[in-house]
């Protein structure tokens, strides 16, 4: 599918609209369509999307405000008129062969009203391409723009209903203003947030990125970590036990275990297949994580420090240690620690740590986690983040529907 994207700026223009226009051109061109943006401003972004500069489209452009002048003073004069029919020219050349045209904010505000006029001239005729009204502001429903605003053409385009167009809002909020304005039904304009992309948003390394992706860990709630070398004396087949019995109430936790087998003792090996068939016979295969099993080196000190933001909780239930690094990465994190209760852990943890008995009932500290995360705002709204408002989420629940 052809896929247009058009505003009056685009990245490298730092803006709200602009940001989210170039994180919808990334999604289409991500999911297999043919994306171009159109803009009056701004520069190619992304290998993956194309680039097309319509000067007229900017907003800024001293004969765009020219025209805006005489408007705001409720005049509509030629010049109006010829710039119409100029950005009509220019949008016919540029959008031949479309098949969507995605318009963000240009049909909701007043900052170019001459483009405004075009596309609602140009989207009616025959082989125009389907049309989505995409609203991050409404003029008409903002206090400072209304003395700009002025009944009749062309002010009204901006409040009135565009039939053969696809209205979206980003929030409830706008939606509600917009019903208001258009005099429209609820079910006429599609609500699709804004969202965001965690592995931009954590600034992960490639390598921790591509674990996310391979193990899914966007789908873990909770996540919990255990960042230890694999040897007995880490307990590790507690955390195994505790995650089936957690996930009784939890059914999406996951547990990731970072290290390597220990590489001194040849009796690892043998450890590291007793824990892999107590995953099997507990049917943790996709919750229970060994990076050890996907990549065979040390994993740098970059990547263990991602997934201290990644994760929900430690779980560190080793029988010895000789100091006890990860109850200090946690506290950097500011992530829940759940801890065995031994030297020097019990001094390091102190007040701010959950302590247990390594040789724990597992259904006990599943329980205790249940209780801690049931009474946990940041957990919650972390977890409302993933399931609702990452952008992977948002384009494949509400804005691919929208293409067909």
């Amino acid at each position: 599918m052809k896929i247009a994207l058009i505003h009056y700026s685009a990245p490298p223009v730092v803006g709200g609209v602009e940001s989210v226009m170039a994180q919808h051109a990334r999604l289409f061109a991500q999911h297999g369509h043919d994306v171009c943006i159109l803009s009056g401003r701004g520069a190619p972004f992304d290998e993956r999307v194309g680039f097309k500069l319509l000067p007229l489209l900017d907003s800024r452009r001293p004969d765009v405000l020219d025209v805006k002048i005489s408007l705001d003073q409720g005049q509509v004069d030629e010049a109006f008129h010829k710039l119409v029919d100029q950005i009509e020219l220019d949008l016919r050349d540029a959008l031949r062969g479309m098949d969507v045209l995605v318009a963000h904010n240009v049909c909701s505000l007043n900052k170019n009203l001459a483009l405004t006029a075009a596309l609602h001239r140009l989207t009616q005729q025959p082989g125009a391409p389907k049309l989505l009204l995409w609203h991050h502001d409404l003029a008409w429903t903002t206090p400072r723009y209304q003395s700009e605003l002025h009944a009749g053409y062309p002010w009204r385009l901006l409040r009135e209903d565009w039939p053969w167009a696809t209205q979206v809002t980003i929030s409830e909020k706008r939606r509600q203003e917009l019903v208001g304005l258009l005099q429209v039904p609820e079910s006429r304009i599609q609500v699709v947030a804004n969202g965001i992309d965690p592995l931009h948003f954590h600034k992960l390394e490639a390598l921790t990125a591509g674990f996310y992706q391979q193990l899914k860990l966007g789908q873990a709630s909770p996540l919990l970590l255990l960042p230890v070398r694999i040897t007995p004396r880490k307990n590790i087949e507690l955390a195994l036990h505790t995650l089936a019995a957690l996930r009784s109430r939890y059914p999406q936790a996951m547990l990731v275990v970072t290290g390597p087998l220990g590489p001194h003792n040849p009796a690892n090996t043998q450890y590291f297949d007793r824990l892999c068939a107590l995953r099997q016979q507990l049917g943790l295969q996709e919750q229970a994580h060994f990076l050890a099993e996907i990549h065979q080196e040390y994993l740098p000190d970059a990547v263990i420090s991602d997934f201290y933001h990644l994760a929900d909780l430690l779980f560190f239930p080793s029988r010895e240690e000789g100091f006890g690094i990860p109850v200090l990465e946690a506290g950097l994190a500011g992530i829940p620690l759940f801890c065995a209760a031994i030297e020097p852990l019990l001094n390091l943890g102190g007040d701010h740590a959950t302590f247990f008995s390594p040789d724990a009932d597992p259904a006990e500290l599943a329980r205790q986690i249940g209780e801690m995360l049931q009474h946990s705002p940041v957990f919650h709204h972390r977890a409302q983040v993933l399931n609702q408002y990452t952008w992977d989420q948002i384009y494949l629940q509400q804005i691919e529907p929208l293409l067909s």
